[in-house]
């Protein structure tokens, strides 16, 4: 399909909304993650559980992401990304207003799965919704999308525990509020509900060639492209190893996000830091994610590997787990910033999602593919902390854990910033 050179008014106040879309979807991607880490001592409380149900509770994120992240693809398929998108955040407001008063363990996690269900499949279609909408800016629509993303993470974090204090003290409330921001998320999506007409990139020369037959320059002008559907070949995305690598990369830095989401505040008070001041510090871990989402996709797309990036997050990881084995309480401060920066690794695996595909099928193929495996693979990581630090009685086995899985990691990083696409490596097996 052809378009004008000045997109028409509709058009632009149609991307514009879509902006404001793609910025509330993400802002409200992790509030349902990191608002129960900041009370999970008074809902840990309040249920009844355990140290090792809390573990699962902290499970359930990567398993609700893995379990429903594979569904997107065929929802997609039949009723458009955006409809799907618009439905996930129903979902999660309907799930964050219910869970505090579902009543008992049971009925919390069926809340919290509804919810969750919701922000697996928006996880998995907004890298195609801005490859659709924005294919010559994925590295900075990314940013934006991962920047909003960190934003809301950490804005939980920090205004949960005042937040509930103002409200009357109840964790219930506390949890519950944030259902609102859902809501305010369906709004922009309403228009586009019933548009499943393909996007300008699904129209777009194949990679390597621009407009006119010449070759883009490395950046974002050359990611994102996608050729005519007639000429997108079917990919059996499990005969890549790029596939793979990002798969794993994806599944060891999402542990790291999870237990840090679900037991850094804890880590902190048991160090003696009051509930007010772990909640900031987990804010600051999160927060971190705002201005490196946007500078990392960007510098990611200019490079050839994006390998010395995974290397340098990781390493700050190691650091950030040393320090909060040797002195939580003393240095905690830098540790919340070393754990934050080594969290950016997930903008960096969205953004290499849109570089290691050619196609947009690709994209979807490798989005739901690395997303849906990876989650599979973080899915013991929180549990087995919870066990851990009930069993052992401290924080030192769960660190050391953290530290382990850190290396592999920065290994699959290295391996999947490799300047492959997975078409490629899909027809050749290699």
């Amino acid at each position: 399909m052809s378009e004008s050179p000045v997109p028409s008014p509709t058009r632009a106040w149609a991307t514009r909304l879509v902006v404001v879309g793609i910025v509330l979807t993400a802002l409200n991607l992790r509030p349902a993650i990191t608002s129960l880490g900041a009370l999970l001592e008074e809902v840990r409380v309040g249920l009844g559980m355990s140290g090792s149900a809390a573990g699962l509770l902290t499970s359930v994120p990567p398993l609700c992401f893995a379990l429903f992240g594979v569904m997107a693809p065929r929802l997609a398929r039949r009723f458009g990304p955006v409809a799907v998108v618009c439905a996930g955040m129903v979902a999660i407001a309907g799930g964050l207003l219910l869970r505090p008063y579902a009543g008992g363990t049971a009925g919390f996690l069926a809340a919290s799965a509804l919810a969750l269900m919701g922000i697996a499949v928006s996880n998995i279609l907004m890298p195609v919704i801005v490859k659709r909408w924005f294919p010559d800016r994925v590295g900075s629509m990314t940013g934006l999308y991962s920047m909003a993303l960190a934003l809301g993470t950490s804005s939980a974090a920090a205004v949960t525990v005042p937040m509930t204090e103002a409200l009357g003290g109840s964790w219930r409330t506390g949890l519950a509020v944030w259902a609102g921001l859902a809501a305010a998320a369906v709004l922009p999506w309403l228009p586009f509900v019933r548009d499943r007409a393909p996007r300008p990139a699904d129209s777009l020369p194949a990679r390597g060639e621009g407009p006119t037959g010449t070759a883009p320059a490395r950046g974002e002008d050359s990611v994102g492209t996608a050729p005519a559907p007639e000429d997108v070949p079917a990919v059996r995305i499990t005969r890549s190893r790029t596939a793979w690598a990002l798969a794993v990369f994806f599944g060891l830095q999402a542990t790291a996000a999870y237990i840090t989401m679900g037991w850094m505040a804890q880590i902190f008070r048991d160090a003696g830091v009051p509930a007010g001041t772990a909640g900031l510090l987990l804010a600051v871990t999160m927060v971190m994610g705002v201005p490196l989402a946007f500078v990392i996709p960007r510098l990611a797309t200019r490079l050839p590997h994006q390998g010395p990036i995974a290397v340098v997050l990781g390493v700050c990881g190691l650091l950030g787990y040393g320090g909060l084995y040797l002195a939580p309480a003393g240095g905690a401060w830098a540790w919340a910033l070393l754990t934050g920066i080594a969290n950016c690794s997930f903008p960096l695996a969205l953004t290499m999602v849109g570089m290691r595909a050619r196609t947009g099928a690709g994209v979807v193929k490798l989005s739901a593919f690395a997303q849906s495996t990876g989650y599979l693979i973080s899915i013991p990581g929180p549990l087995l902390v919870g066990v851990l630090y009930q069993h052992s009685g401290g924080w030192g086995l769960p660190l050391a854990l953290m530290a382990a899985l850190m290396l592999p990691q920065i290994a699959a990083g290295v391996l999947a910033g490799r300047d492959r696409v997975v078409e490629d490596e899909a027809v050749t097996g290699r």
